[in-house]
């Protein structure tokens, strides 16, 4: 492989940056996209140009129409094309829902919903200049199932999935294939801000029918599948990745 490039959002740690280390590893150019937490995304820069590949770093908060189309221009400055899209950058509040207001909604949505629909309008025009593309979304369960203080969280997680298979319509006559990823408790960061974490760690762990809890590396294993030619006649589909959890009632 030589010159794909691949952008993940939310990239700085957790799920996305080994999502970028391991594209990385393939051959990939990697674009990373942090909205914070810029010491950790140049940590990841760095370990990516240790394996020999070419790394934009780009501070924008996708839940912003204009930073996502900052972002973009820069992706088309820099390299001039797009082969993955990883929507990976999530956020929201934790709470019940008669104690969620406006801008809790507003936040959520826009982060974890909104930024794929105007990310994936940006990425297709790149990705139409090299015959096409994947793009691949990270979900939850909190899309499908209850989940304590996840209201709008989960609300977020399940217009996504929707998106992606109306986006996998729209874009499969210019060869970008569109998926999603939905995993069970994995304990990421981002875990840390579940009031009720440890419950959740918990519970994944005494009864996922697997035996164990998801892990970081299952998601991006995953992921990469989706990267693959051998997946391209997956297309809007949302795999769940939570070692059978869901399936139990």
């Amino acid at each position: 492989m030589t010159q794909k490039v691949a952008l993940i959002t939310g990239s700085s740690r957790g799920i996305g940056k080994e999502t970028a280390l391991t594209l990385a590893k393939e051959g990939y150019d990697i674009v990373i996209n942090y909205a914070r937490s810029k010491t950790a995304a140049q940590e990841t820069a760095t370990e990516i140009e240790k394996l020999g590949r070419k790394v934009l770093t780009v501070k924008a908060n996708v839940g912003d129409v204009d930073k996502i189309k900052h972002l973009f221009a820069e992706i088309d400055r820099e390299f001039g094309r797009l082969d993955v899209f990883v929507n990976n950058a999530a956020s929201g509040v934790q709470r019940p829902a008669m104690e969620l207001e406006e801008s809790h909604w507003n936040w959520t949505m826009n982060i974890n919903s909104k930024a794929l629909l105007f990310c994936a309008q940006e990425a297709a025009k790149l990705m139409e200049k090299n015959g096409g593309g994947k793009i691949i979304s990270v979900s939850s369960l909190g899309s499908i199932r209850y989940l304590e203080n996840y209201t709008v969280v989960g609300v977020s997680k399940a217009a996504l999935e929707a998106l992606t298979r109306y986006l996998a319509v729209e874009l499969s006559s210019k060869n970008i294939v569109v998926n999603a990823v939905s995993g069970g408790a994995v304990d990421t960061d981002a875990l840390k801000h579940f009031p009720n974490r440890e419950e959740l760690l918990t519970e994944a762990a005494e009864k996922t029918p697997a035996g164990r809890m998801v892990s970081i590396d299952d998601m991006v294993n995953a992921i990469m599948f989706l990267t693959k030619e051998e997946s391209s006649m997956i297309r809007g589909q949302t795999i769940i990745v939570d070692g059978g959890i869901s399936l139990l009632v």
